[in-house]
């Protein structure tokens, strides 16, 4: 599988997200040292504390929250690229992995079982699906923090399809009989998801080990193509969704 990761903004957000980090820090010491001046510097007047404090905070707020968000979607291990990467052992060496090209889908997939837009969670936490939505098993506390940090899971469901209309657009141009598949990939070897309904469409692991798994599904629907297609000749004259020559303009247009 060929790997293609838009590494020049990889690094420059993970840059950032250093930046933000001894950021946030420093605004923290400046908050705690000015709503303390009084301590230290008697003569300071009140209505200059005040107003010191009034900004110094909402700016720690904002850097707080970027500062996470960045550092989740960026710095977090295991990196999103290299999870999926590794779920994808063994897949076909005319695939294309393509990385942070294609937002809001910051992974795509063109293989012999289609072309897919992954939209990926980070999250380490067990979940429950139901009626659509994944329910976290947080207690009460964690989950009041992780609405502050705006971190929850969200709706990775809307995101994966929204993604998917998005790449669609794209693929359109070099190919109109291809369809974009979504896919929702949880990354990290800890999650754990309960299906108490069945998803509208693929949720998975990167993790082989765990089920169902990134890996297994693309196995699974070649199998399924192959029964269909039927006669071998058939199976070789489908081998990619796309041509060379449209893989090519795909890239020339988008990365």
């Amino acid at each position: 599988m060929r790997l293609k990761t838009n590494k020049r903004l990889a690094r420059r957000n993970r840059r950032i997200t250093n930046y933000l980090f001894f950021g946030t820090f420093a605004a923290l010491i400046g908050g705690f040292i000015i709503i303390n001046a009084s301590l230290f510097t008697p003569d300071v007047p009140d209505t200059l504390t005040l107003i010191a404090q009034s900004a110094i905070l909402p700016v720690a707020f904002v850097l707080t929250i970027f500062s996470v968000r960045m550092t989740n979607l960026w710095a977090r291990r295991p990196r999103p690229e290299d999870a999926i990467a590794g779920g994808l052992k063994g897949l076909s060496n005319k695939s294309v992995l393509y990385n942070y090209y294609h937002f809001p889908a910051r992974h795509v997939l063109v293989c012999p079982q289609g072309v897919f837009a992954i939209t990926t969670r980070w999250h380490d936490q067990r979940f429950t699906f139901r009626k659509g939505k994944f329910r976290s098993h947080k207690n009460i506390l964690s989950k009041f923090f992780s609405a502050i940090r705006f971190d929850g899971v969200g709706r990775p469901l809307r995101d994966a399809e929204y993604a998917s209309s998005r790449v669609q657009r794209a693929i359109d141009a070099v190919a109109d009989d291809v369809t974009v598949q979504p896919l929702v990939v949880f990354i990290d070897p800890a999650a754990e998801i309960e299906f108490e309904d069945e998803p509208s469409l693929p949720v998975l692991y990167a993790d082989t080990k765990k089920s169902p798994n990134l890996k297994d599904f693309l196995r699974d629907k070649k199998r399924e193509m192959d029964e269909a297609a039927g006669d071998s000749k058939t199976r070789n004259a489908n081998l990619m969704p796309l041509t060379d020559e449209q893989i090519e303009a795909f890239e020339a247009a988008t990365t």
